[in-house]
């Protein structure tokens, strides 16, 4: 029979300073990180008529509904290409950005009964959220190959460089969402505020439109928002006919970094009493 003796002692510390990253802990908690991934995986079709079929539809839908309204309605300029690519070309960055938010800023409170029982990285609860969209995404991707394809763009060598603007906008979104999924616990009206949120971005970033339609007057404005050089890669390494947006592309990266720098200290700083207020 085995003693206490035999089993290691596990001591825990409280976090002194900045404790919102530990490659260590979450390196040995990657097996949990799957787990989870693979959970809300499941959880999210496993009950819904159509399952999967969604991860098809939704992007489909969406890009058609936005084509109509702003290629067909509104008249503007598909700069040269079929305004449906046009439009499908953003809207998959920006289905991965703002899937991996939302998801996200739900993802502490959806969880509360294993954070107050069980010891574990907090962070890899939205952490969790971007593996599982990385299905989502790889979908949403070969449709906009074939959209690319049946619209007659073509496909060239470029279009390698959609997966690092990808990784660019999972990146600005887990910063979000993680600030986003701390603020929850104690402010729930997060859960309102952020969808309301997310619908102006939507409208304010070059997603369905081309910036060539802003007016440079409007501009100014539009080139703080970090999706934009983002948003602007995509279409570069889709679509034909495009400078490579370099500077919109600094202000992606040093505005991203940013804003996961703030999302971790303020995960970091509300985490603390996660137990206590949840």
């Amino acid at each position: 029979m085995s003693s206490a003796a035999d089993y290691p002692t596990i001591v825990i510390r409280p976090r002194v300073g900045f404790g919102g990253v530990h490659p260590r802990e979450l390196w040995e908690a990657r097996f949990l990180l799957l787990r989870l991934a693979r959970r809300d995986l499941t959880l999210r079709y496993r009950q819904t008529a159509l399952g999967v079929t969604w991860v098809i539809l939704q992007p489909l839908l969406a890009a058609g509904v936005l084509s109509f309204v702003f290629g067909r309605v509104a008249k503007l300029s598909g700069e040269g290409v079929p305004y449906f690519a046009l439009t499908m070309s953003g809207y998959v960055g920006w289905s991965c950005f703002s899937t991996i938010v939302s998801k996200a800023s739900s993802s502490i409170l959806a969880n509360a009964g294993m954070i107050s029982k069980v010891f574990f990285p907090r962070l890899l609860l939205p952490l969790s959220t971007v593996v599982s969209t990385l299905v989502d995404v790889a979908v949403a991707v070969v449709l906009l190959l074939g959209v690319l394809l049946i619209t007659g763009v073509g496909i060239s060598v470029k279009i390698f460089f959609i997966i690092p603007m990808l990784v660019g906008f999972a990146f600005i979104a887990f910063g979000i969402g993680a600030a986003m999924s701390a603020l929850a616990v104690p402010y729930r009206d997060i859960n309102y505020v952020l969808p309301v949120m997310l619908q102006l971005l939507l409208y304010g970033s070059p997603i369905a439109y081309g910036l060539s339609n802003v007016p440079s007057s409007v501009r100014r404005f539009i080139d703080f928002n970090p999706l934009v050089g983002l948003l602007e890669g995509m279409r570069w390494a889709s679509l034909p006919g495009r400078d490579f947006p370099t500077s919109a592309l600094v202000r992606s990266v040093v505005g991203g970094m940013v804003i996961v720098v703030i999302g971790l200290l303020v995960f970091e700083r509300v985490e603390r009493d996660f137990a206590d207020v949840i």
